[in-house]
């Protein structure tokens, strides 16, 4: 059966239910993911055969509450559903999923979706979980009251939807009358849901309790004001250490890959632009995006571990009154956590994050955190210019990069602080969250998980890195320097012009020429302004490390210490990378977001470095 001739079935349920894992079950490695048109929204669809031959595309919507929608996914799931989503062709059958251990929640949408009229069967996931619990579900009570198709299923087991597979061709075509009992104009009154649901929980569900001893125990202790806040730490300290330490021996087998390449083209091809192109262009660049996948890789590990496990929701909780004061939610803890290590990931990670106002908040302040690019940066300046001197039993050089990532985290804090208090929408929205059981991960939904997260990023992200950088060549290799040149090549360049015309502005900052010039490469990526300073100051380096023990007499010879206390100030906030710019335009699916963001970093690090280097003058460092 063709593409064409598939019937497309429509996998809906709230949140924590399970809907996801089914999806894996049924499609395995058969997905796509993109966005839906015009929004941010995740869109994964996939395809299985059924025993009968049929073929079927498979739509794994997302997660929502109700049909009266409180946020885009909501919205999406209801307009989709309904057949009105422009682009989309209403589903042919829907499968809603419902949690055995929680059908006091999710039940209630459930009869939502069933007002509509559509082809329709429920699935009760979890069915073994509910049974460990002591839970005893009535499906043919269901059945009989809902007057639609009821199926158990369990996600994580491999025959564990073959119930549902085998109800799908006697539904799919057929045309399902809600009840006369509870109309579609009843469906509007919440009251009348939450009645009709209990009215269904009483003939169909027996639970000895309400919520699983095991639960009840772990959250006396992880809930905790005290004891939860030291145990998040902890594991908020394992992610940033894993972060940083375990991406590292991939990422420097990655570099060296990417440099045995490059030095393998450079002397395989004659000299000249094509091979110019290549090795400093696209292989460098592609080098520039492929590196940060392990630390993508080892982040989603984490957020999807600890998602799968039902512990995400309960760190939100925690921190949601300490980051609710600076005009965000708990949800934006991991991703600003997470770009410490890299401001990608970080706003990759904001999809968890449910309040739109909020993602964009994250989003927006997320280039602040100090990222491990900045280190090559601060390691030169401050070795340059910071004596190597104890304070107390405090290193002097270390105290000075530990307030500059204090700098970071306050400068978000306090720039989300100011949007809260600019933005037009002055309503609080308090946060919401379902705790759902504790769980053990399914080793294939992690991988599955990892293998979207990972081709996301490439595909997203490569395209506009590899299309800049080019850009960035041509401007640092064209025009050639002279035949009688006395000046470093770049001096000639595009690049070195801009240099030199940047001075203008930036005088005041107490920065010369050549700092301009190394900004330019520095967009592409902040660690390259190492290198790039050690061309301009014509000295010949084969790596950022020999480049910076070669830098520090020089600079300490030639700047003052006014000029290198405005550069590390510029650091903190202006020269992001076009990686995260590219990244904010795909999550955000806006220019205008680009330019939010663009101005309003480089207008502080503008006036902060301004106002650092002319007190620094006045005080005698200049």
């Amino acid at each position: 059966m063709s593409a064409a001739d598939s019937l497309r079935l429509a996998l809906v349920g709230s949140p924590n239910c399970g809907k996801t894992a089914l999806f894996n079950l049924l499609t395995g490695s058969r997905q796509k993911v993109a966005n839906y048109a015009g929004v941010t929204v995740e869109r994964k669809e996939g395809r299985f055969n059924a025993p009968s031959g049929r073929n079927y595309a498979v739509l794994d919507l997302p997660g929502a509450y109700s049909l009266d929608a409180a946020s885009l996914d909501e919205a999406v799931t209801r307009d989709l559903c309904r057949g009105f989503y422009p682009g989309e062709p209403a589903p042919d059958v829907i499968v809603c999923v419902v949690d055995a251990t929680n059908l006091r929640l999710h039940l209630r949408f459930a009869l939502e979706v069933r007002e509509l009229g559509k082809p329709m069967v429920l699935a009760v996931n979890m069915m073994d979980a509910a049974r460990r619990r002591g839970i005893e579900v009535d499906l043919d009570a269901l059945e009989r009251e809902l007057g639609i198709p009821v199926v158990p299923t369990v996600a994580i087991r491999r025959d564990g939807a073959e119930a549902l597979v085998a109800k799908l061709d006697g539904v799919a075509g057929r045309i399902h009358e809600p009840r006369e009992h509870l109309s579609a104009a009843a469906m509007v009154d919440p009251d009348a849901l939450h009645a009709e649901t209990r009215r269904l929980l009483s003939l169909a569900v027996t639970m000895p309790r309400r919520t699983a001893a095991i639960d009840d125990t772990l959250d006396r202790w992880l809930l905790n004001p005290a004891i939860g806040l030291l145990s998040l730490a902890v594991v908020m300290f394992l992610i940033f250490q894993a972060v940083y330490a375990w991406a590292t021996p991939v990422m420097d087998a990655i570099d060296a890959g990417t440099v045995a390449l490059g030095e393998f083209v450079g002397a395989t091809l004659p000299e000249g632009p094509l091979n110019s192109l290549l090795v400093d262009g696209i292989i460098a660049g592609l080098g520039g995006v492929i590196i940060f996948l392990p630390q993508i890789l080892i982040l989603f590990v984490f957020i999807i571990a600890l998602e799968e496990s039902g512990y995400l929701p309960r760190a939100a909780f925690l921190l949601d009154r300490m980051m609710s004061k600076a005009g965000l939610s708990g949800r934006s803890f991991i991703p600003l956590l997470s770009s410490f290590a890299c401001a990608i990931p970080g706003i990759m990670a904001t999809r968890s994050i449910q309040d739109p106002r909020d993602r964009l908040a994250t989003i927006l302040v997320a280039p602040l955190m100090t990222c491990s690019a900045r280190l090559p940066v601060y390691a030169l300046l401050i070795g340059a210019f910071i004596p190597q001197q104890q304070v107390g039993i405090f290193n002097l050089q270390g105290l000075v990069l530990f307030g500059l990532y204090v700098a970071g985290i306050l400068s978000a804090l306090a720039v989300s602080w100011v949007m809260k208090k600019w933005r037009r929408d002055k309503s609080e929205h308090p946060l919401m969250l379902e705790l759902p059981s504790y769980r053990i991960p399914h080793p294939r939904d992690v991988l599955i998980g990892l293998w979207e997260r990972a081709w996301i990023f490439l595909r997203r992200v490569g395209g506009i890195i590899l299309a800049l950088t080019i850009l960035l060549w041509f401007l640092l290799s064209f025009p050639a320097a002279p035949a009688d040149a006395v000046a470093p090549a770049i001096d000639y360049s595009f690049a070195g012009r801009i240099g030199h015309a940047m001075t203008a502005i930036f005088a005041p900052l107490g920065f010369n020429w050549q700092i301009c010039i190394a900004l330019i490469p520095g967009l592409a990526a902040r660690e390259v302004a190492v290198s790039s300073l050690a061309t301009v100051y014509a000295l010949s380096a084969a790596s950022d490390e020999a480049a910076t023990a070669a830098l520090t007499p020089v600079l300490s010879d030639t700047w003052s210490l006014a000029t290198a206390l405005s550069l590390l100030v510029w650091f903190i906030y202006a020269p992001m990378c076009i990686s995260t710019l590219a990244t904010i335009k795909r999550e955000t699916n806006s220019w205008k977001q680009v330019g939010i963001a663009t101005g309003y970093l480089f207008g502080l690090a503008y006036l902060a470095s301004l106002v650092t280097y002319q007190v620094a003058v006045l005080l005698g460092a200049g």
